[in-house]
């Protein structure tokens, strides 16, 4: 229950920020769904449960991995990940935690940000089961909730 109230707020606010909604990249038969939330939007209760520090100047990055099947479906898949984040100033490193629920698992790093500041996001993540490793990096700029 509490997860999928964790996973139920994440996608809320994917479906309700455009600007931080869900992105994905495909690699191989691999696609990796990512998004990049306030810390603040996430319900009290829910953040204390998933030990998710809330704060103006601190966000979480979601990511999940879902593997395209050759009969047309996709399955979510568990990864062994390593990620970092940084700006001009300051490189963090990600300690990624993971949630599942039923078929569902989901992977949550958190980070501290400026204000209207650009983020650097490099992740690279091995699949179980996949014989190699990739490497994603994207950059998003960041913004207080107001």
């Amino acid at each position: 229950m509490r997860v999928k109230l964790l996973l139920t707020g994440l996608l809320v606010l994917a479906v309700n920020l455009p600007l931080q909604a869900q992105q994905s990249e495909r690699f191989g038969p691999y696609e990796l769904h990512y998004t990049v939330v306030n810390s603040t939007f996430l319900e009290p209760k829910v953040a204390s449960q998933y030990q998710i520090v809330r704060g103006e100047e601190r966000a979480i990055l979601n990511l999940a991995i879902r593997e395209h099947l050759d009969d047309g479906t996709t399955r979510a898949r568990s990864a062994k990940l390593e990620g970092r984040t940084w700006d001009l100033f300051q490189n963090q490193f990600f300690e990624f935690s993971e949630v599942r629920e039923g078929d569902a698992i989901y992977y949550i790093g958190q980070f501290k940000f400026s204000d209207e500041e650009l983020r650097f996001f490099e992740v690279t993540f091995a699949p179980e089961g996949a014989t190699r490793s990739y490497e994603f990096r994207f950059q998003q700029k960041v913004y207080e909730e107001q």
